[in-house]
């Protein structure tokens, strides 16, 4: 793997799916499964096949389809669990079992009742034992952004030397300010003995609001997967939106960082997940939000109309979207409805703009947003009507 690519782990069917709702059916994991290959993400985290008979066929039925990805199943640190993974992944061409246990105090006291050490020994058998059924084998520190770091450190080589080319560092709790995540991942690639054998990855919580900012970091200080769903569904707040670290490594180049991911095709999957779960997507969502291209006020449609890029920093195409929408309200110039009303086949002049920019303004004062019909009507029953349509 080149040193400045990306890897995007794609847990949309895992910890995605976990919203309460939101339980997709067999034929619908497929479906975006083979969505999510075709849009070029390196891991799909089919589901935790232990814990259902469902999820376990479904892990199953997508390891038969997936023809580029590495399928990967989540497993407790337990030996059944990775028995049971390592039989939904038979069929994968590129099969990878993730297991591991939690690694912060609160978690080895409170949820293990047990002691640091044991943790460590739990944490190589697991991933020695994943070892004996796949090659590639990823290995996640719960609640690693609330471990110490040197101790932290010690579980990712007690992983490495147990086989695990993967380390998942998450922010279980989405607890950590960016400048701490990374400086986590950059004391665990300057710390750990062996870590040139395995890839840091980032797993990152959006309680805060804060996990693609911390993912980001983490990449910037060393990480070279990021762990994300599509539209940032999962527990409680969400995890990382896919579509949001894509679009902010290629709209700034300067960072060297990249990834495989066909752009083009996020609006499509956002919507296919979005239907399939039936989530409502906000709309001031970024990247694939209904009103992530749209503008209202006069003074933002002016500059797009004039040239996109004065409000715009990515072309609505490169993530699949057809155009910016200018939306007529209120707030709404005259520019914006000029360029409206040329859509629906009228050339104003600018003294006819005058007149039915007036009657334009008691329509908007009325109503939200302004429709195709409604310029119609305006224009209609203006002054310069038979002005405009002699023209």
């Amino acid at each position: 793997m080149s040193d400045n690519n990306i890897q995007i782990f794609d847990t949309t069917l895992r910890d995605g799916e976990q919203v309460p709702g939101c339980k997709l059916n067999k034929e619908q994991k497929v479906l975006i499964a083979e969505r999510l290959d075709a849009l070029g993400v390196d891991v799909i985290e089919a589901g935790f096949p232990v814990s259902s008979p469902g999820d376990f066929k479904s892990v199953e039925a997508i390891s038969k389809m997936v023809k580029n990805a590495t399928v990967c199943g989540l497993t407790r640190s337990v030996q059944n669990d990775i028995k049971v993974a390592a039989e939904s992944l038979k069929y994968a061409v590129k099969p990878r079992i993730h297991t591991g246990i939690g690694t912060s105090d609160s978690h080895i006291i409170h949820k293990f009742k047990s002691n640091r050490e044991s943790i460590i020994e739990r944490a190589f058998e697991a991933v020695k034992y994943a070892k004996s059924f796949v090659e590639d084998v990823e290995f996640y520190a719960e609640d690693a952004g609330r471990t110490d770091n040197e101790y932290l450190a010690r579980v990712c080589e007690a992983a490495i030397k147990a086989g695990a080319t993967v380390l998942n560092i998450p922010d279980t709790t989405g607890y950590c300010l960016p400048g701490e995540y990374g400086a986590k991942i950059k004391y665990l690639k300057e710390h750990v003995k062996g870590i040139e054998k395995a890839i840091l990855s980032c797993h990152c919580h959006n309680d805060l609001g804060l996990a693609t900012a911390n993912s980001i970091e983490g990449v910037i200080n060393g990480a070279r997967q990021i762990e994300c769903t599509i539209n940032g569904i999962g527990e409680r707040a969400g995890n990382t939106a896919l579509e949001e670290v894509v679009m902010v490594l290629k709209q700034h180049p300067y960072l060297n960082l990249d990834t495989h991911i066909n752009t083009s095709m996020l609006y499509g999957i956002s919507q296919l997940v979005s239907d399939s779960m039936g989530i409502y997507t906000q709309p001031n969502k970024a990247i694939v939000g209904a009103n992530a291209f749209a503008h209202s006020s006069g003074i933002h449609q002016d500059g797009v109309i004039k040239n996109r890029a004065t409000y715009e920093i990515i072309n609505p195409k490169d993530v699949g979207v057809t155009k910016s929408a200018i939306v007529l309200t209120a707030r709404s110039g005259r520019a914006a409805l000029a360029y409206r009303a040329k859509n629906v086949g009228y050339e104003l002049t600018k003294l006819q703009l005058d007149e039915v920019y007036s009657n334009f303004l008691n329509f908007a004062d009325r109503k939200k947003e302004i429709n195709d019909n409604d310029i119609h009507q305006i224009i209609e029953t203006s002054k310069v009507y038979q002005q405009i349509i002699s023209a």
